[in-house]
């Protein structure tokens, strides 16, 4: 089983909370990928924060070891999810949505803690490790 990992997800793994860090090295690093929108907004972070130097080498040593998937395969999924949300009045947030989309193209688990925004995404298989 191979896992997308959500921005939050990640955010855990550096501070080497709730377990992440272990469970991500026993499954094997080479199981797990983030989108580049998860690395954009973990770069964000890092330079919004009062320690920009030392957050942007924690992001860029995870980004050099972990497989990182480009959004453009997952922009069918991600415009015709749009558009099925709007239409129900489900609307999640863009960032969110190309996330979800990347792990339904690329056939992976989304691994989140914030299950409520992904389980509106049809056809995406989620785990949330923080709140088991």
């Amino acid at each position: 089983m191979k896992y997308l990992l959500d921005t939050n997800i990640c955010i855990h793994y550096f501070k080497g909370q709730f377990g992440i860090k272990e469970r991500i090295e026993k499954i094997g690093f080479e199981n797990f990928a983030i989108s580049e929108i998860t690395l954009a907004e973990l770069i964000y972070g890092a330079e919004k924060s009062q320690q920009t130097k030392r957050n942007m080498n924690v992001v860029d040593s995870f980004a050099k070891k972990i497989e990182i998937l480009p959004i453009l395969s997952s922009l069918k999924v991600y415009g015709k999810e749009k558009a099925r949300l709007k239409s129900i009045g489900k609307i999640i947030g863009d960032l969110d949505l190309f996330i979800g989309s990347t792990a339904i193209v690329n056939d992976m688990t989304m691994v989140t803690r914030n299950t409520r925004e992904f389980e509106r995404i049809n056809g995406i298989e989620i785990e949330n490790w923080i709140d088991e």
